[in-house]
Order: structure tokens, then sequence, then C-alpha cells
């Protein structure tokens, strides 16, 4: 999947570009919105990360020029206000981001909307579990193995994000959603549950006082 970063500091453009390298996305620089309407109107992306303070033409007007070729866009901005927070997502943006970020919760709305556009790869693989993200089964060995939902998303997530320390906070934040106030045990209760009915032990690992890991395989 290709990425257009467009953002006019270098330093912050090339941070990104490292953040999404873990998630195994391929990406582009862009530093001005001149430069990135012609891009995005004349060559394929599968998202546009979008900042709002650019040279040549703001982020607002990128998104006029460009909301009709059908690539979802996410404004990646330090202007927090709710006025440019309402303006940026009535203009047609999947979703609004406020610098600073952590690197996970960036790759954790991006897999969001990819979902959505029904971009994500449709089976994952790791050892001798396969999951079939369209279909929701999961088998080991070749036999069908139950989950619930959310132990899906669960397992989902740690295999998209191998050998990448997970904490308890990123995962509410992920698979139940932003606004979640549940508490942390609910995570440790459906790892726990993830890890029995897989036979992950030694693989999917607790990092104490943290959250959990799963061990890439070679």
């Amino acid at each position: 999947m290709k990425i257009l970063i467009v953002e006019d500091d270098v330093n912050i453009a090339k941070y990104i570009q490292t953040c999404l390298s873990v998630g195994n996305y391929e990406s582009e620089i862009c530093m001005d919105g001149k430069s990135a309407v012609e891009r995005v109107t004349s060559s394929y992306y599968d998202l546009v990360l979008l900042d709002i303070m650019l040279p040549e033409m703001d982020g607002f007007e990128v998104m006029e020029k460009i909301k009709n070729c059908g690539v979802p866009v996410i404004y990646l901005t330090a202007m927090q206000d709710v006025t440019s927070k309402v303006r940026g997502l009535k203009s047609g943006a999947e979703d609004y981001i406020v610098k600073p970020f952590e690197t996970l919760e960036l790759l954790a709305r991006i897999d969001l909307v990819m979902k959505r556009y029904k971009k994500t790869l449709d089976v994952l693989e790791y050892g001798n579990i396969s999951m079939n993200i369209e279909k929701h089964t999961i088998t080991k060995d070749g036999m069908l193995v139950t989950l619930t939902p959310k132990e899906f998303d669960v397992l989902s997530f740690f295999i998209q994000h191998q050998d990448i320390v997970i904490s308890r906070e990123t995962l509410l934040a992920t698979i139940w959603g932003y606004q979640y106030e549940g508490e942390t045990r609910t995570v440790d209760t459906h790892v726990q549950q993830v890890r029995r009915k897989l036979n992950l032990q030694g693989l999917l690992v607790t990092v104490p006082k943290y959250g959990y890991k799963l061990l890439g395989m070679e």
C-alpha cells in the first residue's frame, strides 16, 4: 500500500515515513500543496496524510481539489482548535490527527481507514495460524479455531505489529474505541484467551507493567 505524506517540515515528514515503515507501508513525501494535488491527480495512492499549514496551497484547499479522486485522506496537523477539526472532517477527510502522536496510534487509525476502504490484506499468516479477515475465520494447522470478535481483533492487531511492545492503553484505544472507559484488565482477559486458544505461550509475551508483544517469526 502506498501513502503520500504531505508535510513541509522535512524532519517531521521523515519521522512520519519511519512510523509508516513499522506498519510496512510504502510512502512518498510531498512538501507543498500544489505538488500534492498534481501527484494525487496523476498517480495512484491508497491514502494521503495531509498537513494543513502548507506552502503554495493549504491543506483545506488541497482537500477541495482532490476530494473527488477517491483517495482517503487523514489530516495530520498541529492545528488542534475545534474549528479546524470540524472544518477538516466536514471537508471529507476520514480522520483528523493532532501532532504530536504515537506511532501505534497513527498506524491504528490508518488501519481503520484502510478497513473502511477494504484495502487491508484478506489473509494474515503467523506460523501455522491463518486469519481470513473478510470471512472472520481462523485456522491453526488447518483446524478451525473459534475466537470472539474482540479476540479476533486483538490477534489481528498483534500479527500486524510483530516484535513491537504494545501497551494495554493502545489496545484499548484500538480494539475497543477511543472513547472506551473500561479497565485495562479487559485487555488482559482477551490476550490470555487468545494465548490459550492458539497455544501462543512463549510467543505472545507479557511485558511487565506495560503490555504485550507478539514475537516475530523467523
